[in-house]
């Protein structure tokens, strides 16, 4: 007996099973690579890290009405001040052993992005009015965007866009971080060699990882993505940060029913 199991054909190669004696070998290994082939691509890169929507080295600071989807930690610091009860859709981690522990393994993150090869040099260019295909992008120093980028996934759910600043990534007000054709947030990093300001009311995309500080103006948006300061503080005013993590159940989900077809078909043999 052999099955040929297809599931999101630009995603998944057919796997074929022949003659497979066990229920363990037909169903449970099909699971098994699934899971291997696609862990969530955030979880891979930044570890514990992964959990944190706002993860400080030395202070998190709000002012306004602030939302925040995900866990709120700082390492080595303890500080965390002018946030509202219910304005985070998370646990709170001051100065603990799991805020250090995230802090570890975003500076891993960090200093790997850092250290990637890069494709395309867009050092003194702006980034608003450009349209980028999946890569790793270099500025040797400051980044500057004013107006919109935009990043083409070309369809892949998967693609990667990295960006290493050699200093301060500055966006002006209202500007934009705009994905399409199947990007992902978690699968956008901001390298960003000193500080990061977010202009106010800037919808944002991606992971900030700052050597230094990270300010995010009045009304600037995250929608998809994280901020992580190494030594220096968060300062929020009125914003809205989501920590969404890359899809991965969605390819287990479309698997499922077919391993239950399979089940449907040995009964009936």
């Amino acid at each position: 007996m052999t099955y040929t199991w297809l599931a999101h054909s630009s995603e998944i190669p057919r796997l074929y099973w022949g003659s497979m004696r066990t229920r363990f070998l037909e169903y449970g290994i099909a699971i098994a690579v699934v899971s291997f082939l696609f862990p969530g691509a955030a979880a891979q890169v930044l570890g514990s890290a992964n959990s944190f929507a706002v993860l400080g080295g030395s202070a998190i600071t709000n002012t306004g009405n602030t939302s925040l989807t995900g866990d709120v930690g700082t390492s080595p610091g303890t500080t965390i001040t002018g946030l509202a009860p219910g304005s985070i859709i998370g646990v709170v981690h001051a100065g603990d052993p799991v805020a250090a522990q995230a802090m570890a393994d975003a500076t891993i993150a960090y200093n790997t992005i850092a250290n990637e090869a890069f494709t395309y040099d867009l050092t003194g260019q702006d980034l608003g009015g450009l349209t980028l295909l999946p890569g790793v992008y270099r500025f040797a120093a400051s980044a500057f965007l004013t107006g919109t980028v935009t990043l083409n996934a070309e369809g892949d759910a998967h693609a990667r866009f990295d960006f290493e600043i050699g200093s301060t990534l500055i966006t002006a007000n209202n500007s934009s971080v705009r994905l399409e054709n199947g990007g992902e947030g978690g699968n956008v990093y901001w390298q960003v060699g000193s500080s990061a300001t977010i202009g106010s009311h800037t919808a944002f995309i991606g992971n900030v990882l700052a050597s230094a500080s990270i300010t995010m103006a009045n009304g600037a948006t995250n929608l998809d993505g994280r901020l992580i300061a190494q030594s220096a503080a968060i300062s929020l005013d009125s914003n809205t940060i989501r920590a969404n993590a890359t899809r991965e159940p969605a390819t287990l989900l479309v698997l499922t029913p077919m391993c239950l077809a399979l089940l449907k078909r040995r009964k009936h043999r």
